[in-house]
């Protein structure tokens, strides 16, 4: 079989996939592209030309030769880029967020069910050792019914922000509520389960010091309480104004549950799993097992970013695009992930209330939300724009961002120069 050719489409977060088809002898790289001229030359150089093309233009990249695309550009962006892919023939790979709209979704929808391309959505953190492991006990049955699920996602970005957003107010992470990149946390448990969210009620945590100097404008974090399809619960909570970082799940059935290690416990966060099922439904509770899972390619996925599950997320894009049975995330069960922290700040918007989670794929669903185009982003929401903030956005002094844009430009010279 001929190599599968491949275009990444974002050279930051991108620079992970473009690491991947250096990797690997399947694939083949064949064009990058990134608005931003400074670092797309400097990619082709750090590339050493291989033959890549490199566009400034959106436009021209995707007439290129090319089978896939990668979409790691800004999160808020992906939905039209990955419309635009399937519509020229292209499988896709959509970085995390798939929309950031109703009415994207609807249209992103619309265009997998009318295109016969991959649509594939790359949550990786369904992909690491501990969650990965736990969807493979559930669906043996190890766990029994799914009743509950605890996942967590905490992020202290400030020591990061200069460099991801560059000075610029009207950054996407910036103008962003905290509810919405929900599916690092969330992403994991709909996968392990396999289960519908039906309803989901928010609540979003304070403003405070840490994201008044990044220059973000949303709460440091939010919950979301998920009702799923069978009447089990799942929280979510995630953030990026939080003081220290945090990334676990914890799931319960009727025959246990299974955790991964805290990471403030030191026993190999994520990389490590404990079980505690039997199945008596708990006439032996105290019969616990740890250890870190692996698989064939765990050595090979070492070496790559977030636990190594940036590895399997194009991994298994790859095979499925030649045709083997592989894990991905498709758009529906891409929109259960991401579809509960949308209507979770409706949710805190309208006091708290519960909120129905749509499913898109019912057809008759849809075209109440066709032109839904409700969001935090000026250039999107038209007369439906929301503040980042429940309580209003918070005024930030330009100088906080003219100070960032400074480090930023600053800390460019000193690379170019080594």
């Amino acid at each position: 079989m001929q190599k599968i050719k491949i275009g990444v489409m974002g050279i930051g977060r991108g620079t992970a996939m473009i690491n991947y088809c250096k990797a690997v002898g399947d694939v083949e790289l064949v064009a990058i592209c990134d608005s931003w001229e400074q670092g797309l030359l400097a990619k082709k150089e750090e590339l050493d030309n291989d033959g890549i093309t490199c566009y400034l233009s959106f436009d021209e990249f995707i007439k290129h030769d090319m089978d896939a695309v990668i979409l790691a550009n800004y999160a808020t962006q992906h939905a039209p880029y990955a419309i635009e892919c399937l519509k020229n023939g292209k499988h896709v790979l959509s970085e995390v967020l798939p929309v950031q709209t109703m009415s994207e979704a609807v249209a992103l929808v619309e265009a997998v069910e009318n295109s016969d391309k991959l649509y594939a959505y790359a949550e990786n953190y369904c992909f690491m050792p501990a969650p990965s492991k736990m969807r493979e006990l559930y669906k043996a049955g190890i766990l029994g019914e799914f009743e509950y699920g605890e996942g967590e996602y905490f992020h202290n970005c400030e020591s990061a922000w200069v460099d991801i957003t560059q000075g610029n107010p009207n950054h996407w992470r910036n103008n962003m509520s905290a509810m919405y990149y929900c599916t690092h946390s969330l992403g994991p448990l709909i996968h392990i389960s396999g289960l519908r969210p039906v309803s989901v009620t928010g609540f979003e945590m304070p403003y405070n010091k840490r994201m008044s100097r990044m220059g973000a404008k949303s709460g440091l974090g939010a919950v979301e309480m998920v009702t799923l399809e069978n009447g089990a619960i799942l929280k979510s909570v995630h953030g990026v104004g939080i003081s220290r970082n945090s990334i676990w799940y914890s799931i319960y059935g009727s025959k246990g549950c299974m955790e991964s290690a805290r990471e403030i416990a030191e026993q190999g966060d994520i990389a490590k799993i404990y079980i505690n099922c039997d199945e008596y439904e708990g006439e032996n509770a105290w019969h616990i097992e740890s250890y870190s899972p692996s698989d064939e390619l765990t050595e090979t996925a070492k070496t790559f970013g977030h636990g190594g599950s940036d590895f399997y997320t194009m991994h298994n894009f790859v095979e499925k695009i030649k045709g083997h049975d592989a894990d991905v995330v498709g758009i529906y069960e891409a929109l259960d992930m991401f579809l509960p922290g949308l209507f979770a700040y409706r949710s805190v918007l309208a006091g708290g209330i519960p909120m129905y989670v749509p499913n898109l794929r019912d057809k008759s669903i849809r075209e109440q939300y066709r032109n839904d185009t409700m969001c935090t982003d000026p250039a999107v929401a038209g007369d439906r724009l929301i503040p980042s903030y429940s309580k209003g956005n918070p005024e930030i002094p330009a100088e906080i961002y003219e100070s960032q844009k400074d480090k930023w430009m600053k800390s460019l010279e000193k690379s170019e120069k080594k």
